[in-house]
């Protein structure tokens, strides 16, 4: 299986977008307007997996300062789960932010999004606080250091 990584510091064109929401709606069960809250971040990066035309994950974030970055979203098609992409889209996104100068990527999570939670953990994230947020779910930050 060939797998192409393509990555973007400014929004994907209209086909990618769409399929980015396509692939987050099944994953995560809504979209809530993805495409609007991207638009309005600064310094966007967008990561994709594709399999021919078809986007199989991808990764999502921007910087909340000149050294620290933001991992927001992100997720693997369930065909394409244990094959590594998730791993390597994380290697990908750390590469790109090392040679752009950020020192901390930073994430959050939930206990029931635990594959995610393991697999930040497995590349040297730690776990730096707990917050339920304002609809009363739990969520887990976490960062990771890029200078080491």
């Amino acid at each position: 299986m060939e797998i192409d990584y393509l990555i973007f510091d400014s929004l994907p064109d209209a086909f990618l977008l769409d399929s980015i929401v396509e692939l987050h709606t099944e994953i995560f069960g809504a979209a809530d307007n993805l495409i609007d809250k991207m638009e309005k971040k600064s310094q966007l990066l967008v990561i994709t997996a594709m399999s021919g035309e078809k986007v199989i994950g991808y990764k999502i974030g921007y910087a909340l300062d000149d050294t620290k970055f933001y991992s927001w979203l992100g997720g693997v098609d369930t065909d394409f789960r244990e094959f590594g992409i998730g791993s390597t889209i994380m290697e990908k996104q750390h590469q790109y932010l090392r040679e752009k100068g950020y020192s901390v990527v930073q994430t959050k999570t939930m206990n029931k999004w635990r594959s995610m939670l393991i697999l930040n953990i497995k590349n040297g994230f730690d776990v730096m606080n707990t917050y339920k947020d304002e609809k009363g779910l739990h969520k887990i930050i976490l960062e990771k250091n890029l200078k080491n």
